[in-house]
């Protein structure tokens, strides 16, 4: 993977493990050699991940609605901005720039984006990997909704496996490394 599109918030949360694990998260991408996609802003988690990457010596790509580069919400500093008309064509366009998408805590926005690309990738729409990065139980409730779909017959199993969870950077930057589109894995190496 060369490109990872972070979602994440555009608050920094309650507490500071939230910003610390996705500094943690942007000095791990960096230390890779990975170029970060993300949503363009300089508020919350996103400007967090962005500056993180920035000081770490790591490449930097926000896209953002223009209606939001007006309310002086883009980060300016970044490698490259690219400005877009509808958040759908933002969505669209860090798709295209991505080999994967990670998400960190965050709001609606931030699942919506996270959803979609998991929706194409059950649809076969593309092969890139989806992962969850949980900060502290914040996504247990929604790891659970998942479970429960699968137990009531609204998500089959294989489409569970879809989303790559882990607590910790680094590990689930390997396990997005070994995934197969189709629900198998490649050997970590």
């Amino acid at each position: 993977m060369q490109s990872i599109c972070v979602f994440c918030g555009t608050g920094r949360g309650r507490g500071p493990h939230y910003a610390a694990a996705t500094e943690e998260l942007a000095r791990e991408l960096v230390r890779r050699g990975i170029r970060v996609v993300y949503g363009g802003g300089n508020i919350g988690l996103m400007g967090v991940l962005a500056d993180a990457v920035l000081a770490a010596g790591g490449e930097c790509v926000g896209v953002i609605p223009r209606s939001l580069v007006e309310k002086e919400l883009a980060h300016l500093g970044l490698s490259e901005l690219r400005i877009v008309d509808t958040m759908a064509g933002r969505k669209a366009e860090m798709a295209e720039l991505s080999d994967g998408f990670i998400a960190l805590p965050g709001g609606m926005g931030t699942l919506d984006e996270l959803f979609e690309m998991l929706t194409f990738l059950q649809m076969r729409l593309h092969a890139k990997p989806c992962g969850l990065l949980d900060v502290n139980g914040y996504f247990a409730s929604l790891q659970q909704w998942l479970d429960t779909a699968v137990a009531e017959g609204f998500l089959r199993p294989k489409h569970r496996t879809l989303l790559i969870e882990g607590t910790e950077a680094a590990a689930l930057l390997d396990r997005m490394a070994a995934f197969v589109p189709g629900g198998g894995r490649r050997a970590v190496r």
